[in-house]
């Protein structure tokens, strides 16, 4: 016999006043896509909608979304320590440093131990040095570097300071070893694969990723997207609804 879930219980929103909406953001979603659903939900109210730090599209886990007033307060909850869970694969490269593209580069991992992989990640912790993957949404001369990327162009790309709290690994299974990461805003988890691998001789490529954290927020709390989406079609319904 299949266990019923018990119905979602919803709080009193007050959207136009301003609230933190905490999604889970599934597969293949982009982070655009999330704000689109929601503020295309709250039509023909025109409502600020906005997300504090950005989610990959082959990533999943907490996107923090805020509305209408509170959307001043974005960049102070951007700014919050975040922390994934994940996978490296071993072995292989890719160019976006994840599955968006495919590999390019293989090597051997028949000699790797797993005392190796779990004394390395102390060369990724505290203040780092990190160079963004060429396949991301950082801007340089006004356009996206993806784009600039997937036309085969040449892109330089500066280094930048992070912290990495924790970097604590899982599960070993070759080629693939989970990981646990707390870390600052800013910090791309696809590089840190990418110079993890690098860093043991065997390239690596981040293989799967979730953000379970950002501040004080937990994924566990989080919203389904069309659930939510359903509650706002319900709730506009009423005389009350702001």
């Amino acid at each position: 016999m299949v266990e019923e879930k018990e119905p979602r219980t919803f709080p009193e929103f007050n959207f136009t006043q301003g609230e933190v909406l905490l999604i889970n953001k599934p597969y293949k979603w982009t982070s655009f896509d999330i704000v689109g659903k929601l503020r295309n939900s709250f039509k023909p109210l025109k409502l600020k909608v906005g997300h504090a730090g950005t989610l990959d599209p082959l990533a999943t886990g907490l996107l923090v979304i805020c509305t209408g007033k509170l959307t001043k307060q974005i960049d102070t909850y951007q700014a919050e320590e975040k922390e994934y869970t994940g996978t490296i694969t071993l072995g292989s490269t890719t160019p976006s440093y994840d599955l968006e593209t495919e590999p390019d580069q293989f090597f051997d991992i028949s000699a790797i131990t797993e005392e190796q992989i779990k004394i390395n990640t102390k060369y990724f912790t505290g203040e780092i040095s990190q160079f963004p993957p060429i396949h991301s949404a950082i801007k340089k001369d006004g356009e996206r570097l993806y784009l600039k990327a997937r036309r085969g162009e040449d892109v330089e790309v500066t280094a930048r300071k992070v912290t990495i709290r924790e970097f604590e690994i899982t599960r070993i299974e070759l080629p693939e070893v989970d990981f646990r990461v707390s870390c600052s805003k800013g910090t791309y988890i696809r590089s840190l694969a990418h110079d993890f691998g690098k860093q043991l001789g065997i390239g690596a490529h981040l293989s799967k990723l979730r953000r379970t954290k950002s501040g004080n927020f937990h994924v566990n709390d989080a919203f389904e997207i069309m659930e939510l989406v359903n509650h706002i079609k319900e709730i506009k319904q009423s005389p009350d609804y702001k």
